[in-house]
């Protein structure tokens, strides 16, 4: 076993309200319970030694030769572990249950079954947590041999095994070893749990193969919400699960990612915590989910940034970059001292201090996922919080802040923060008029047309030919891709033009985009990072946009080539082809889609096949 397995050779299963990775080699090595921000029980994947694990898989010490291929279920997010073997094929089958209920949970259940297809193959589980991000200790009792209770505190986690696995110690830990013959098939149950709570019921052959039925039909019957009958389904309905994976029910938050700490380069500080819900992600979620089709989803994230402002409103305070997926805005970051980082990478952050950050962008980014549907801003309430938080935001957007991609390096004058505060005023305006509500528009409006002559007297770079990434620099940023997407210029614009053409010369390598040049535009953190997966979705749909379709066909087909075995992409593409970063990222997936739908468009638009 690699003690640390390449960050694409997982998949991620979850049930609404927290999720999972299990890699290749059937190891579960991050999970978070009972919310996708809670501590973490199993964590190898940040720290081998240190950070807990559970295996189920062929024990490679008696069968080394098997080999692997992990898949989904189509239209699912069953994921697939099989072992291919001169002695027969097995697989692991891995699932949590879809929990749809509007309250969040303590209790919560990942299924794994071993399978035997054909042959006899010998199986190894170990179950070792390490609760509180591997900061605390644990009890183990053994009520029976089918059944262990490790509790930890303030969780209990029952391991629960079906007649097949004889559960046995190993210090505070669980282990077991067994055989299966074509046929035959052994389930394993990991329930987490406050303590004192009622066991979980002992599982069952058929008990496990009900619940593995209801989770396929709730799948199968979600993605028929599904509108997309484009080139590219299986892509595109894939990221729409992971959407869904990452998304909290309870409050319709959509998570960055359902990780933290994998890092932006190995060995690298650019490690983060991605397990919280940005602002930002409103403005590409909300669109892009009604257009698929998912309404219920698109109008519940809405709701959640609509509370937000509320609540910002209520307290006489700016809007948060990020907050808690319960609506906290109390996220601090802390370094967790006692774990080495995936492969090194350390400091392994906790938190995430970039909360407190000023970003004015995500006004814009707010007001932009109202104009998807309008049906509730443009009702009595949320319009007195939005109007007030417009209302500030004309004596605050002419200021540095710290930008869209967080920078560390001091606030600058960016000019997608000013692109993105010319959209907050542009659609309250569009908002209020539409729906007649109280406001001042002759001062929103002239916020507006003044924000606009501002970018393009010193946004852009007459030397360059390009509109900048701030107004103290030459330096170029894929953020302002947007440009067009938000409706600031034309697509075909000749700025816009010259502004992708130098974009190709300085941020585009092989079809794949840097987002900006951190040796060229410091950022306050040393090392390096890959191409930006998001900045080179947008690429795709800005290329398609300006009519460069075969252009962006090829970029978009070059870059789904980088998606790992299951179509799961992380954050960025590193050096050597490798994917970097948290995983999967939401905001990657968001921008495929987005780059589908509009290569599709502009495809059938010139008779394309």
């Amino acid at each position: 076993m690699i003690p640390y397995p390449p960050i694409a050779e997982h998949g991620v299963i979850g049930d609404l309200q927290t999720a999972a990775l299990v890699s290749t080699d059937g190891d579960l090595d991050w999970w978070c319970t009972p919310r996708f921000d809670s501590p973490s029980l199993f964590a190898s994947l940040l720290d081998h030694a240190n950070g807990g694990r559970c295996r189920l898989a062929v024990d490679r010490d008696e069968v080394p030769e098997a080999t692997v291929k992990q898949l989904y279920l189509a239209g699912t997010a069953i994921l697939m572990t099989r072992f291919l073997a001169p002695q027969g094929v097995a697989e692991v089958v891995d699932f949590m249950l879809p929990d749809t209920s509007p309250s969040p949970s303590d209790r919560h259940q990942i299924l794994r079954t071993a399978r035997v297809v054909r042959g006899r193959l010998p199986f190894v589980l170990e179950c070792r947590p390490r609760f509180d991000y591997g900061r605390a200790t644990h009890r183990l009792s053994l009520p029976d041999e089918r059944s262990a209770v490790l509790q930890g505190p303030g969780q209990e986690l029952h391991v629960q095994a079906t007649d097949q696995v004889v559960l046995r110690a190993d210090g505070s830990d669980v282990t077991a070893r067994f055989t299966l013959d074509a046929g035959e098939m052994a389930t394993v149950v990991l329930t987490t749990q406050a303590p004192g709570a009622a066991p979980p019921a002992a599982p069952g052959g058929a008990a496990a193969l009900a619940a593995f039925d209801v989770c396929r039909q709730f799948w199968y019957g979600w993605l028929k919400s599904s509108t997309y009958q484009g080139r590219w389904q299986s892509m595109v309905e894939r990221s729409a699960i992971t959407l869904k994976l990452l998304s909290y029910h309870p409050t319709g938050a959509l998570i960055a990612a359902a990780t933290m700490g994998l890092p932006e380069q190995i060995g690298g500080e650019r490690n983060w915590d991605y397990r919280y819900t940005w602002i930002r992600d409103a403005s590409l979620s909300v669109h892009t989910l009604i257009s698929l089709g998912f309404r219920d989803e698109a109008l519940a994230f809405r709701r959640w940034v609509r509370d937000r402002i509320e609540a910002s409103a209520a307290e006489r305070e700016r809007l948060q970059i990020m907050y808690r997926i319960d609506g906290d805005p109390h996220l601090t970051e802390e370094s967790l001292t006692h774990w080495e980082g995936y492969r090194g990478s350390y400091p392994v952050r906790a938190g995430n201090a970039a909360a407190d950050q000023l970003q004015l962008d995500i006004y814009g980014e707010a007001a932009y996922a109202f104009t998807a549907d309008e049906s509730d801003m443009g009702a009595l309430r949320g319009w007195d919080a939005f109007r007030r938080l417009v209302d500030w935001l004309t004596e605050q957007w002419d200021r540095p802040d710290e930008g869209i991609w967080e920078t560390r390096g001091g606030r600058q004058d960016f000019t997608y923060s000013r692109l993105m505060c010319w959209v907050a005023f542009d659609r309250a305006v569009r908002i209020a008029r539409k729906f007649a509500r109280p406001a001042d528009l002759g001062r929103w409006s002239a916020e507006r047309d003044d924000i606009l002559r501002q970018i393009v007297q010193r946004g852009w770079s007459p030397k360059r030919e390009a509109f900048t990434q701030h107004y103290s620099t030459e330096v170029l940023d894929a953020s302002l891709l947007l440009m067009p997407k938000v409706g600031f210029i034309s697509p075909t614009d000749p700025d816009w033009l010259s502004t992708l053409d130098a974009m190709d010369q300085e941020l585009v390598e092989d079809s794949l985009v840097y987002r900006y040049d951190p040796a060229a535009s410091p950022d306050g953190l040393s090392g390096s990072e890959g191409t930006f997966n998001l900045c080179t979705f947008l690429y795709v749909e800005a290329l398609a946009r300006a009519g460069r379709i075969d252009q962006a066909r090829y970029a978009f087909d070059k870059m789904l080539t980088y998606a790992n075995h299951v179509g799961l992409f992380a954050e960025e593409i590193g050096p050597s082809g490798e994917q970097l970063g948290n995983f999967p990222q939401a905001f990657t997936h968001l921008a495929l889609i987005d780059a589908a739908l509009a290569l599709d468009q502009e495809l059938d638009r010139h008779g394309a096949a």
